[in-house]
C-alpha cells in the first residue's frame, strides 16, 4: 500500500533554514514524530551545549580542532561559522540515511542553504515569523541569550529574511498547528512529485 510519503526506495533531501525562535527545530520534531520515514539530521557544532541538550541527540558536540580536522577532510556538505562557532551537516550521514529509504530534514541556517543550493538536490523551505517584533518576544522569553545577542540575532534575522527568494517554499509560522499543516502538505507533495518518482522507474 503506498504510503503519505509516496514509499521511495532513496529518500529526499529537505532544507528547513529560519531565524533562531521562529520554531523550525519544533516543526521538524512534530513531522519527525508524524512519519517514520522521516528523519532530522543532527548537525556538529563547536558550541557548548546549553541546558536540556544531549550529546547525539540535539548536536554532535566537538572541538575546534575536530570539525577543522573534518573540513581538511572535506566531511561536511556545508558548515558555517556564526557568532564564533561552527556549524556543519555529515556528508556520509546523510547519504547513508536517504541510501535506506529515509527522507532527511537539514534544519541549517541560511549561509549553509545557499552552499547548498544548485549543487545539492534538496527541497529548500524557509520558516518566517509573523514579523521581527514577534521574534524578540520569542527570543526574550526563551530566557536562553542574553540582551546582547537576541539584538545580533535580530540584525542577522533581517539579512536571512532577505534570501528567501532562494528558497522554494516560504511557511509564516504565526500560529504553529497551521504550520505544521503547510509543512507536511508541501513534503507529502514533494514525495509524489513526477521528478521525484522518475527517479524510481
Amino acid at each position: 500500500m503506498t504510503s503519505l510519503l509516496g514509499n521511495l526506495s532513496e529518500g529526499l533531501a529537505f532544507i528547513v533554514s529560519a531565524p533562531a525562535g521562529t520554531g523550525k527545530t519544533t516543526l521538524v520534531q512534530m513531522l519527525v514524530e508524524e512519519f517514520p520515514s522521516v528523519i532530522a539530521s543532527i548537525s556538529y557544532t563547536t558550541r557548548l551545549p546549553r541546558t536540556g541538550e544531549v550529546p547525539g541527540k540535539h548536536y554532535h558536540f566537538i572541538s575546534e580542532s575536530e570539525f577543522e580536522a573534518k573540513i581538511a577532510a572535506a566531511d561536511f556538505l556545508e558548515y558555517v561559522k556564526l557568532y564564533g562557532t561552527y556549524y556543519g551537516t555529515s556528508r556520509q550521514w546523510i547519504q547513508e540515511q536517504q541510501r535506506q529509504g529515509k527522507h532527511v530534514v537539514l534544519v541549517i541556517d541560511t549561509q549553509g542553504a545557499l552552499q547548498l543550493k544548485g549543487n545539492f538536490p534538496g527541497v529548500f523551505i524557509f520558516i518566517r515569523p509573523p514579523s521581527l517584533e514577534v521574534l524578540r518576544e520569542r527570543l526574550e522569553g526563551r530566557k536562553t541569550e542574553t540582551p546582547e545577542l537576541i539584538e545580533k540575532r535580530l540584525g542577522w534575522a533581517q539579512a536571512e529574511l532577505n534570501a528567501v527568494q532562494y528558497y522554494d517554499y516560504q511557511i509564516v509560522n504565526d500560529e504553529l498547528a497551521t504550520a505544521y499543516q503547510v509543512l507536511r502538505s508541501i513534503v507529502i507533495a514533494e514525495c509524489h512529485r513526477v521528478s521525484a518518482k522518475e527517479a524510481e522507474a
